[in-house]
């Protein structure tokens, strides 16, 4: 059941228009900060382990992570607002089937304009959102750190034969950067779009990280092992309320740890890629 503070006509009203919504100070500084120190421990650990990390281009790295090896995972997904967001596009029965951060380090160059996954240009039942990423960054992010940029109200873009159905081509960049909206959240601030609208990591020029924890949430009826699914050990899900277990897409492992990084993305490797 969606939460009554919430307004679902809003929530779908952003998703389905400029392809993001955001809810500020959703969490406390207190609450956020530890979570940056154990991202940073996570991502020392990946580069100490093969295939630990994935790169997204230069200098720009993504780590999945097992639910259990994040303190407060199960606060974020339980909050209100993640509840009313998930069940409002996805509906009662919606998955969680990924966690993980985003890390452009400093020197991190512009991603190519992309979107996560392709589209259906010509779906037969409409369009239709049946997959959202929560992004929650640990830094209060600053123009020089690289934000993520996006482009409103592309999400339903035709852009067959793109590289991937992901890659719009170069020459079509000048309407994406014309579109263009920098975030800037903070500390506390946590926001939902769809992969679908297109949208790119910018260049980091300052001297530090800018991490991003990324929640991944499906309809249920499109959740598949062959594409996401989080590590569990037993003992961790049973410890876990009936509202987060019941929403978890998951497969049992025996023990926690670093997870062999399965995803990557050709066409980020290279920021000219069209």
């Amino acid at each position: 059941m969606v939460d009554r503070d919430y307004d679902v006509a809003a929530i779908l009203g952003h998703l389905y228009g400029e392809g993001i919504i955001g809810l500020g100070d959703a969490f406390s500084r207190e609450f956020v900060d530890p979570l940056r120190s154990q991202v940073e421990a996570h991502f020392e650990e990946a580069r100490s382990v093969p295939d630990g990390a994935v790169p997204r281009g230069p200098n720009r790295w993504y780590v999945e992570l097992q639910p259990e090896r994040l303190d407060g995972f199960a606060d974020v997904v339980s909050h209100p607002w993640f509840v009313a967001v998930s069940t409002a596009v996805l509906g009662a029965d919606y998955k969680i089937v990924e966690l993980g951060f985003d890390l452009p380090l400093p020197g991190a160059a512009d991603q190519p304009w992309h979107r996560d996954f392709p589209g259906d240009p010509t779906p037969d039942t409409g369009h239709r959102l049946s997959s959202l990423a929560f992004n929650m960054t640990v830094v209060d992010t600053r123009p020089e750190h690289g934000p993520f940029e996006i482009a409103p109200d592309t999400q339903w873009d035709d852009i067959t034969g793109a590289k991937a159905g992901m890659f719009p081509p170069p020459d079509k960049w000048d309407r994406y950067r014309s579109l263009a909206v920098q975030k800037l959240p903070r500390r506390g601030d946590i926001s939902a779009r769809t992969g679908l609208t297109i949208h790119r990591g910018t260049a980091n020029r300052s001297d530090e990280s800018r991490p991003v924890l990324i929640i991944g949430v499906v309809a249920a009826d499109v959740a598949s092992p062959d594409v996401h699914q989080v590590e569990v050990t037993r003992a961790y899900l049973d410890g876990l309320i009936p509202a987060v277990r019941d929403h978890l897409f998951y497969r049992i492992v025996e023990r926690a740890g670093p997870i062999r990084q399965r995803h990557m993305i050709e066409g980020l490797l290279n920021p000219a890629y069209g």
